[in-house]
């Protein structure tokens, strides 16, 4: 656990129509933007498809949906089998299993890798194989650092948007840095993790008249870790009164914030806010108060259908996969979640 200063780092992700992919997007998302990348197709395929796709923690929610986004795509789109892979956090898992599709003669692959630092191999393998891959939510590199087609959503602009929603309840709730600390919790060595907090302290930065301390807590994007470590900084931090949370996923920013609560902290001086919304959901849905103030809800039913249907328009088409697909979000509480679609399980 470190702590630092806030960092002013924006990247904004230029993005453009990829021509002859059609997005089937879920009603609650507002839409997915591409970015094309050079002709790299092998030519349109006749007849029945099958597509693996490869997910680190599957049994997470927002993972669940995107199997169930990837499996309507495929039904709708016919003739195309697809089956998915819990890899947990096993990187072992997710060679062996690339392996396995390699040797059964899939037609294309999609991964969301555990480990961003097996994209050489992963990449490689697919190559040689002659089969496309699409990496989906977490980018994969080749050996050169040429980033494979891309999927999900963009990791700066995500954070910006709930550094952005901190401040603005910060600044409305009259605290300041002397009463204030904040937490940013997430698995320090995934990248995405970092653009999105790195954003979120950009952002608030920006929005907030001054600058609490913020504790930079690392977990493996948990509920139990968040929950585990988020104990010995309270224990370290028993005079601060109000406390801001923001972290890499709905996982780590609800585990700490039910830490905090389980500590004896009030709601009311906690601002959390999350990012998926499928777990902050639920004390809205229950009616509860909560230091779970708002959530940025992403959908990964629509990043599941996008990569699905941006493999076959490959496969059957010969549309190059884009270099970038985006998805868009928005912010949630509890007065809107439900008709803005979030799913709360």
């Amino acid at each position: 656990m470190t702590t630092k200063t806030s960092r002013n780092s924006r990247w904004i992700a230029a993005v453009g129509a990829a021509t002859g992919l059609v997005l089937g997007l879920a009603a609650c998302s507002s839409g997915m933007e591409e970015t094309p990348q050079a002709d790299s197709s092998q030519g349109a395929k006749d007849g029945a498809l099958e597509l693996v796709y490869l997910q680190k923690q599957g049994d997470q929610q927002y993972f669940v949906d995107q199997a169930d986004g990837a499996k309507a795509a495929a039904e709708e789109l016919g003739d195309v089998k697809i089956t998915v892979v819990n890899l947990g956090t096993d990187a072992n898992k997710a060679i062996s299993e690339l392996d396995a599709a390699i040797a059964r003669g899939v037609d294309g692959i999609v991964m969301v890798a555990p480990d961003q630092a097996i994209g050489p191999q992963v990449i490689a393998a697919a190559e040689a194989a002659g089969i496309p891959l699409l990496a989906s939510d977490d980018g994969l590199e080749d050996a050169d650092g040429n980033a494979a087609p891309f999927v999900g959503f963009n990791g700066t602009a995500m954070g910006n948007s709930i550094g952005e929603k901190v401040a603005e309840l910060y600044t409305e709730a009259g605290w300041t840095a002397e009463n204030t600390k904040i937490i940013a919790v997430g698995k320090a060595d995934l990248s995405v993790c970092v653009q999105r907090l790195e954003g979120a302290a950009a952002s608030f930065t920006e929005g907030a008249a001054d600058a609490p301390e913020v504790i930079e807590l690392g977990t493996d994007n948990s509920v139990t870790d968040a929950l585990n470590k988020a104990g010995a900084v309270l224990t370290a931090n028993q005079d601060v009164e109000n406390w801001l949370v923001w972290g890499c996923n709905d996982e780590s920013e609800t585990g700490v914030v039910t830490a905090l609560q389980n500590q004896g902290v009030a709601p009311t001086n906690i601002i959390g806010v999350g990012l998926g919304a499928y777990l902050t959901c639920k004390d809205w849905a229950a009616g509860q108060e909560t230091g779970n103030k708002a959530a940025l809800f992403i959908s990964g039913y629509d990043v599941g259908s996008a990569a699905v249907k941006a493999m076959v328009a490959e496969l059957r088409d010969g549309t190059p996969l884009p270099a970038e697909t985006i998805a868009d979000t928005h912010m949630v509480d509890a007065t809107n979640w439900e008709s803005e679609g979030v799913v709360c399980t």
